[in-house]
C-alpha cells in the first residue's frame, strides 16, 4: 500500500525526475502553455500551481523560493509581475490539462498544459498583397 506517497515516477530516478518536472515549470511559465505527455501534464500542474500561489503573496522570501526552483530568473520576474497579479482574485485552479490524442510516434497519450485565460485562439485567414493594397487605399480615401 502507498500511504502518503504522492506524485509519480515517470520511470526515473528522482534526480532525473526533479530536473525534468523544473525545466517542464520553468518552460511552462515561461510560454504559458505547453505540449506534453498526459503523465508529465498531471505532475507538472501542482508545482506550477504551487509557484503561482507564491507569486500571489509576492514576499521577498516567496521569490527565493520560486529561485530555488525555476531555472531562470527572467521566467521568475515574469511570475511576480504578470502572472502572479493576473490570478490574485483566483483562490486556485490556475492551469488546464486538455488531451490532444495519442502521439504519432509511440501512442503515449499527449495533453497541453495551459494557464486559464491563455486559450488558443484560431487566426484568421492571413490577407494577400491585394487585399492589403484595397485596405491601404481605403484608409488613403478616407482621410
Amino acid at each position: 500500500m502507498r500511504h502518503l506517497v504522492k506524485g509519480k515516477r515517470l520511470r526515473r530516478n528522482t534526480a532525473h525526475r526533479r530536473a525534468l518536472l523544473r525545466n517542464l515549470v520553468t518552460s511552462f511559465l515561461e510560454k504559458e502553455r505547453i505540449r506534453t505527455t498526459l503523465a508529465k501534464a498531471k505532475a507538472t500542474r501542482p508545482l506550477a500551481e504551487k509557484m503561482i500561489t507564491l507569486a500571489k503573496k509576492n514576499t521577498l522570501h516567496g521569490r527565493r523560493q520560486a529561485l530555488r526552483f525555476i531555472f531562470k530568473k527572467t521566467v521568475v520576474k515574469k511570475l511576480f509581475d504578470e502572472i502572479g497579479p493576473r490570478f490574485s482574485e483566483r483562490p486556485g485552479g490556475y492551469t488546464r490539462i486538455v488531451k490532444v490524442g495519442p502521439r504519432a510516434g509511440d501512442g503515449a497519450d499527449m495533453a497541453i498544459l495551459e494557464l486559464i485565460g491563455t486559450e488558443y485562439k484560431k487566426k484568421g485567414k492571413k490577407k494577400g498583397a491585394k487585399e492589403k493594397l484595397k485596405e491601404a487605399k481605403a484608409k488613403k480615401a478616407k482621410a
